[in-house]
């Protein structure tokens, strides 16, 4: 059956990392990455008060839109994030405990990992998709070597110094969508500035996709 995270995943599998983004900031940013395209909108929790920006985003932004917290290290901080009404959760680790706590509340799991057991216990747990993290260090070749034990339709997801640049090589190796960090965002970037920037990675996504 398919949910909305399939939905918002087939419809453009791009993740706005909004590291260190204020309160102030987060509408108008939001604004301009949906504009453009964006489906899956990220607030690290190491950003200064975090979960009164998620908690706006998860009230402004249209339902096809899925917004939520990255960073998240302890179960704790899972049950604050649903509190929000968010739906999406990205953790930097694979952490069974946390990822347990993600889906009993209903959250949809996008889990950091880099090696293969790291990976397996994710899916198995039940992750949404896999954050291949940090990606840059490790080439587009490891992610085909690391899809090659994963189970088909595993949704793989580069992140870490991804950018225009480097889009076509980790598609070609297996990426299903990617993640992006200060190549998108940095705190004080104008929001316009924002969106082209994610304009142009959304088109050239859909290039690689062929549509």
């Amino acid at each position: 059956m398919t949910d909305a995270f399939d939905t918002a995943f087939d419809g453009m599998p791009l993740v706005a990392v909004l590291r260190h983004i204020t309160t102030d900031e987060i509408i108008p940013v939001a604004d301009a990455l949906v504009d453009a395209g964006f489906r899956f909108l990220e607030v690290p929790l190491n950003s200064p008060d975090a979960f009164t920006s998620i908690g706006k985003l998860a009230k402004h932004c249209p339902p096809h839109v899925l917004t939520g917290a990255g960073t998240v290290l302890e179960p704790s901080q899972v049950r604050r994030l649903a509190d929000t009404g968010a739906k999406l959760m990205v953790t930097p680790n694979t952490d069974a405990d946390v990822i347990d706590a993600a889906v009993s509340a209903g959250l949809y799991p996008l889990i950091g990992c880099l090696t293969p057991t790291e990976a397996l216990q994710a899916v198995r747990r039940g992750a949404r998709g896999l954050k291949i993290f940090p990606a840059s260090r490790m080439g587009p070749d490891y992610l085909k070597d690391i899809r090659a034990v994963l189970p088909q339709g595993t949704r793989l997801l580069p992140v870490g110094g991804i950018g225009l640049e480097t889009m076509e090589a980790f598609h070609r190796t297996g990426a299903d969508g990617f993640g992006y960090g200060t190549n998108l965002y940095k705190p004080g970037r104008p929001a316009a500035d924002v969106g082209e920037t994610a304009r142009a990675l959304v088109t050239e996504f859909r290039r690689l996709r062929g549509r």
